[in-house]
């Protein structure tokens, strides 16, 4: 494998001494490990062909010990391909998830999705070949809102948060205020661009938008990017459902001028997708969700999409 390695920042989580180590192999990579020294949870996995990679740089921060859970946002091969390339290397882990995200890697036409997106990323990033695990993606336990998963002394809750997908959990520990996000609040570039993520439902995304900002958070860790800071915390979660409410009425505003479907990917496209964005998001997976994201407001205001 000739990809080149990429490794984050540590960065920990002082209360009770927990420690969340960027153990991403590539920046568009979701995978953060949440360790107290005594039980280590990895939150996401990032893609299948750095699926290894990710396991090494696990093995880098735990030595001999074991991986105990693996805690999977949803079922994207982005966040979840991974898992399975990682149980090789620890296969005790047990992989947490929502009900609905089992269901899904039960689905060949899901994961022929997956492969095909995996791969056409993997080439662009220099990987042709590798070991192909898609058939062995697995929930052992499965979660919905509100359910406790203890893991050693750390007790995280389950927060069900559609709207990226249907199978979208946040998870919660209460213990140090910390929330372990997803992507229906929004695609964050550490500045001032929230790029809103809604591909199966608007109002759902809101709701769950709504449900965080009612929540005593005093850390955000973000899939595709860490834990952020006081003042982006503050920032992502006061503008993430302006974000997503004023991309929806833009978006119909060109609906209703008779834009076209191309026309609307375009609009997305130019204004988010650059500099940081453009560097944690494939391009194949951009247009895939953009479109579906341009069809679903077409949809939800009763709009025909040309």
């Amino acid at each position: 494998m000739t990809l080149p390695q990429f490794r984050g920042n540590i960065l920990v989580v002082i209360l009770m001494n927990i420690k969340i180590t960027d153990v991403r192999a590539h920046k568009g990579d979701s995978a953060f490990l949440i360790d107290d020294g005594k039980t280590a949870v990895l939150y996401d996995t990032g893609f299948a062909f750095t699926g290894h990679l990710v396991a090494g740089n696990i093995k880098t921060e735990l030595g001999n010990r074991p991986l105990d859970y693996i805690f999977l946002t949803h079922s994207h091969y982005d966040h979840a391909a991974g898992s399975a390339y990682i149980l090789k290397h620890y296969p005790q882990a047990k992989i947490v998830a929502s009900a609905y995200t089992a269901e899904i890697f039960n689905r060949e036409g899901a994961k022929k999705v997956m492969r095909s997106l995996d791969s056409k990323f993997a080439r662009t990033c220099g990987v042709e070949e590798y070991e192909d695990l898609f058939d062995n993606l697995v929930v052992h336990i499965p979660v919905a809102d509100g359910d406790v998963i203890k893991a050693g002394d750390m007790e995280f809750t389950a927060i069900e948060l559609k709207g990226h997908t249907k199978c979208s959990m946040g998870f919660y520990l209460a213990s140090e205020k910390l929330l372990l996000s997803c992507e229906s609040l929004g695609v964050y570039d550490g500045d001032k661009t929230i790029v809103p993520s809604y591909l199966v439902s608007y109002e759902d995304t809101l709701r769950s938008i709504e449900k965080v900002e009612n929540m005593e958070i005093d850390h955000l860790l973000l899939p595709h990017y860490g834990i952020l800071s006081s003042e982006q915390k503050e920032f992502y979660l006061s503008n993430a459902k302006k974000a997503a409410t004023e991309t929806f009425e833009e978006i119909k505003a060109l609906l209703i001028k008779g834009k076209t479907k191309a026309e609307l990917i375009e609009y997305f496209r130019n204004k988010f997708y650059k500099d940081r964005i453009k560097t944690i998001y494939p391009k194949d997976a951009m247009l895939l969700n953009t479109e579906i994201t341009v069809s679903l407001v077409a949809k939800e205001t009763g709009i025909e999409l040309n």
